[in-house]
């Protein structure tokens, strides 16, 4: 019999309301699997309650503890695979940590819910089956970490939520889903190429800045004046940015911080084509790194990685490069 465990961390999925009319996290895994009404033949669960908060409300250091929780389960010679159950809010960020520092090639799969669990209509029942069954089949195997939701199968490093509350709200821009479940059946049609980095933690002070249309420089002076370890900005098509941008950046780079340069497009790639003050080769003169096809909210958790693992320069380039 396969054996998935259930890590609940809370959410929307194990919410409900309270006498103010709020949702907030109550739940906890074994209420969570006594909500499930699809039969999960020649399965057996164990539930691990890791956190019950909204995923809004994570924090790095807590996400990093995250990590460790799943390697230790998927480490059993008895655990075939991870369920976390998560808030959507942030559920594609700690997907993309644990699929950057988890090696095993036992299936992770993160799911949750956008309807909370007080809701005659709520999908987080389907969904935790849904990623169960994913966790379980040995064809999810060396997937790394996916997230599972409203039948589909994503990869970490690709999925973003789009929709504030619609159920299928999971898209991945560019290339698509991994695959789905149908009727109970794990399909995958494509398989990721993995990147596993050294976990020696996440560096906390990484800051994320988008910039608009005349956005000035006002932010990334202070960054420089507090001495961040590191910025990742969310810029124009290829990598531009407002006037002042290049300057700015000379200055946070001569001040020992690390710039990532990340599209606000939600597909493509960076890539150094127009210059003048900022085009995104000014920005890579001045120092800054570009991010290829992450998201700047990835970026910035993979920038975070890489300095955790004392990475220099170089080695922080090739790494956005394998992206």
């Amino acid at each position: 019999m396969k054996r998935v465990v259930i890590v609940s961390t809370g959410g929307t999925i194990a919410s409900g309301k309270t006498s103010d009319h709020s949702v907030i996290a109550d739940r906890n895994g074994a209420t969570l699997i006594a909500t499930l009404q699809d039969p999960l033949d020649g399965i057996a669960l164990e539930v691990d309650d890791f956190r019950s908060v909204g995923s809004y409300a994570l924090d790095l250091p807590t996400v990093h503890q995250l990590v460790g929780v799943v390697r230790a389960h998927l480490a059993r010679a008895d655990c075939d695979g991870v369920v976390v159950t998560h808030g959507t809010d942030t559920m594609e960020e700690t997907a993309f940590v644990c699929d950057l520092l988890i090696a095993s090639d036992k299936p992770v799969v993160f799911t949750g819910a956008q309807r909370h669990a007080d809701m005659p209509n709520t999908d987080g029942p389907r969904n935790i089956a849904d990623a169960v069954r994913v966790a379980a089949a040995p064809i999810a195997c060396g997937l790394g970490t996916v997230v599972v939701f409203e039948g589909d199968i994503h990869a970490a490093c690709s999925v973003s939520k789009t929709h504030t509350s619609r159920v299928d709200t999971f898209r991945s821009a560019g290339y698509g889903k991994l695959g789905e479940v149908d009727n109970a059946v794990v399909h995958i049609g494509r398989r990721p190429q993995r990147r596993v980095f050294a976990d020696m933690g996440l560096v906390e002070g990484v800051e994320l800045i988008k910039p608009g249309l005349g956005s000035t420089t006002a932010y990334l002076d202070f960054c420089a004046s507090s001495g961040v370890p590191g910025v990742v900005i969310e810029a124009f098509g290829r990598g531009n940015a407002p006037r002042g941008y290049a300057g700015a950046v000379s200055r946070l780079v001569n001040g020992g911080s690390h710039v990532v340069i990340a599209s606000r497009c939600a597909e493509g790639r960076t890539l150094s084509v127009y210059g003048g003050d900022s085009g995104a080769t000014t920005l890579g003169a001045a120092g800054a790194i570009f991010a290829g096809e992450l998201p700047a909210i990835k970026a910035r958790l993979l920038l975070s990685v890489l300095m955790a693992a004392g990475a220099d320069k170089n080695a922080i380039v090739r790494a956005f490069a394998r992206f």
